[in-house]
């Protein structure tokens, strides 16, 4: 294994577990719920259902990141033990993380000439980003150095393709993303859309589908279209949720029965970063496949 460190935020939407278990470092994030601030630390302060009931009962939500002093103190312990860094951002179309830890390598490089510190905008979010990251952990275990590591990074970041639905606009509309007109129709007409993170790394409505049953088929078409090699998908998938195990399962059930070269399917909720904005109801797949620039 390289001696070097692989790190992420806490909005990969990784379990607790899984970054112990691939060697990946993370920092937290924090959400705010009426006024009073949690750490984002992967659902062990708050479970995840504890934080999307509150939602659903009508909690007002905020969210923050990890300032640049914050960057500067995780980073140091790992310089300091002379191990070179590759940190991976939140999409810097959704959060100032990006920034704040490009400012800590600024500062750090100076303190310390002799290591690495790779800052790359992952232009990815949740288990989209999740993906990303256990690649690199993937091939760092392969034996790949952090200079061709980080170029790899941001030559494939694009190709992470991910597909987002809700079924309960309200906290589209709390958010600006839509009118409260087209949130009320929405809603009586039981549209759920179907959004996707573009190249830039923005979350955006892509399609309006009618019915759940409806987005999913849709969803999984989009799968089919996009995965490279189409049915002959060989890579992992990852499938995230906000209190729509069910949903999850669903998806799961058939990406077993359609793509049978799937290595690996993994399932976690959306995190509380993410989830304070797209709230209860979201269901989101990601997966390897064509740029999104072409899609």
């Amino acid at each position: 294994m390289k001696d070097y460190i692989i790190s992420a935020g806490t909005t990969a939407d990784l379990s607790y577990e899984h970054f112990k278990r691939r060697n990946i470092s993370y920092i937290d994030f924090y959400f705010n719920l009426d006024g009073v601030e949690y750490i984002d630390d992967l659902g062990r302060t708050m479970s995840f259902s504890d934080f999307y009931k509150k939602m659903a009962e009508g909690a007002m939500s905020r969210t923050s990141q990890p300032n640049t002093e914050q960057f500067i103190a995780y980073f140091t312990p790992f310089l300091e033990a002379g191990k070179d860094v590759i940190h991976l951002s939140l999409s810097s179309a959704l959060s100032g993380e990006f920034n704040s830890a490009r400012l800590a390598k600024e500062e750090l490089e100076e303190k310390y000439p002799d290591r690495k510190i790779f800052i790359i905008d992952s232009k990815a979010a949740s288990g989209g980003f999740g993906l990303l990251v256990d690649k690199l952990a993937d091939l760092r275990d392969e034996g790949m150095d952090i200079t061709k590591l980080a170029a790899w990074t941001e030559q494939n970041k694009l190709r992470l393709n991910h597909w987002f639905y809700t079924t309960d606009l309200k906290y589209f509309v709390r958010g600006g993303r839509l009118t409260k007109l087209s949130g009320f129709m929405g809603n009586l007409l039981n549209i759920n859309p179907l959004l996707h993170v573009n190249e830039l790394g923005e979350l955006i409505p892509k399609y309006k589908v009618v019915g759940q049953r409806r987005v999913q088929i849709k969803t999984l078409d989009l799968v089919r279209e996009l995965a490279d090699g189409g049915l002959e998908y060989a890579d992992k998938v990852y499938i995230n949720h906000a209190e729509m195990l069910s949903d999850a399962l669903s998806l799961e059930r058939t990406i077993k029965n359609r793509f049978k070269n799937v290595t690996e399917i993994v399932i976690n909720y959306i995190g509380t970063t993410i989830g304070a904005h797209t709230g209860p109801g979201t269901v989101a797949i990601f997966f390897w496949g064509k740029a999104r620039d072409e899609n």
